[in-house]
Parts: C-alpha cells; sequence; structure tokens
C-alpha cells in the first residue's frame, strides 16, 4: 500500500537539514512499529520519499513523505501513534493511502505557497509604498533575473513561475512554481523586487514560511491549462 504523511516542520526543527529530517523520520517509524516496506539487496532501507525538501531555517505546515507499507492500521490511528514518536517541532497531520498507479510526491510537485513577513528591525520605511510597489512588480508582464550556472550566466524571465503574489495584513502571499522541472523560491523572488528598488535584500528580512505544495492535474495533458490540486487530496482515509 502507497500512503502520503502529511506534517508541519516548526520551532527549531527549521535549523534541521533535510538528510537529518529524514534520517529522523526513518527512526521514528521503526519506534510507532509502522509496518514499513524495505527494498531488495544487501542494504535495504525504508522505501520512503519527500515531496520538495525546505531550505533551513524555513518552516513549513505542508510537508509531505509518501511511504509503502505492508499493513496499516486507521489513518486516526496512525497519526496519533506517529504523533506519539514525534519531537517538539513535527507534527503528523495526515495518513491518507494514495492509488497503487499514483507517483511518488517527489516527482509530481508543480508549486508551492508561501507566507513572508518582516524580521523586527527590517522593515521598509514606508511599508505602504513598498507594499503597492511589490504589487506592480508583480504586474509586469516579465520579470527578468540573470540565472548564475557553473560554467555561464543566463538570463531568465520568472514572472510565467509567479502564479500569485498578494500582500494582507503586511504577509506577502506568494504562491510560484515547484519542483524538478522549474523550481522558484520565494526569496528569488524577492531579490529580484530588492534589485528593482536598487536596494540590498538582507538574508534574513524575512521569515519564510510553506503553507502548501500542489500538483498539476493536467500535468499529462501538453499545453493544457495548470490546474492545481494539493498532495494532501489525491490520497483517501484509511478507515
Amino acid at each position: 500500500m502507497k500512503i502520503r504523511i502529511k506534517f508541519k516542520k516548526e520551532g527549531a526543527m527549521k535549523f534541521v537539514g533535510h538528510l537529518d529530517v529524514m534520517r529522523y523520520f526513518q527512526k521514528a517509524i521503526r519506534r510507532a512499529d509502522i509496518d514499513i516496506c524495505y527494498s531488495a539487496g544487501f542494504n535495504p532501507h525504508q522505501i520512503m520519499s519527500f515531496a520538495a525538501p525546505l531550505g533551513i531555517g524555513i518552516t513549513s505546515e505542508g510537508e509531505y513523505m509518501d511511504i509503502e507499507v505492508n499493513s496499516t492500521d486507521s489513518s486516526k490511528e496512525m497519526v496519533n501513534k506517529l504523533n506519539s514518536c514525534m519531537v517538539d517541532g513535527f507534527t503528523i497531520i495526515s495518513y491518507r493511502e494514495l492509488p497503487e498507479e499514483s507517483k511518488n510526491a517527489m516527482s509530481i510537485v508543480a508549486a508551492a505557497d508561501y507566507e513572508l513577513t518582516f524580521r523586527e528591525g527590517y522593515e521598509p520605511e514606508d511599508k505602504a509604498v513598498f507594499f503597492e510597489g511589490l504589487q506592480k512588480f508583480y504586474n509586469q508582464e516579465e520579470i527578468n533575473i540573470i540565472k548564475k550556472t557553473k560554467k555561464s550566466e543566463m538570463e531568465m524571465n520568472i514572472r510565467p513561475l509567479i502564479y500569485k503574489l498578494e500582500v494582507k495584513d503586511d504577509v506577502i502571499f506568494m504562491q510560484v512554481s515547484t519542483g524538478s522541472v522549474s523550481n522558484l523560491k520565494p526569496e528569488l523572488v524577492m531579490q529580484a523586487y530588492y534589485d528593482s528598488l536598487g536596494m540590498e535584500l538582507h538574508p534574513f528580512t524575512f521569515k519564510i514560511h510553506r503553507l502548501e505544495l500542489y500538483a498539476n492535474k493536467n500535468m499529462k495533458e501538453e499545453d493544457a491549462p495548470i490546474e492545481l490540486v494539493t498532495l494532501e487530496s489525491l490520497g483517501d482515509e484509511v478507515e
């Protein structure tokens, strides 16, 4: 059975890197006595994958992990089992069974929602003007940046990769393309805006919080409009 687990990563856990998160969950799965499947071969490992690893310092309430199990209790029981093994900063939100033909979350991630708020002491002098300018920046047809690789530099238009951007109560909401095909970090969007203002963006200016991860329901149809669905919605509760 294929299972998708949704969890939060908060507090001090935002400073824990992806490899350590993966190791932690491998141990938690064992402590919770989950009947997880293992790979074959001389060095068997738990069949487990994560959707889109977070950067250091970012919190989230929309993280996903896929596993395969031989047997399972109900979703409610499994959430309780796992949460009984979690440390402060990790919380299991849901546990859902996926259709057998489902691809893993990592391969289908298409977009993510983020909230950005200013850290104390890093706010602009006039927030109203700053946010008004940000909205105008988003409304442009093109937002060109210089993308650097190991061997070269190239100009890239990131505007098509920003699906939504709005401000409410001093919180910047952003929905951007995410995944292996095209991945845009919210920090890069804000860097482009600061560059357009001729301002320096300090690395600690914003607190970044990921809200959700999405798949594109129309990904198999070429040139079809993007139709986003949460990764959680692709599975069903186990009764």
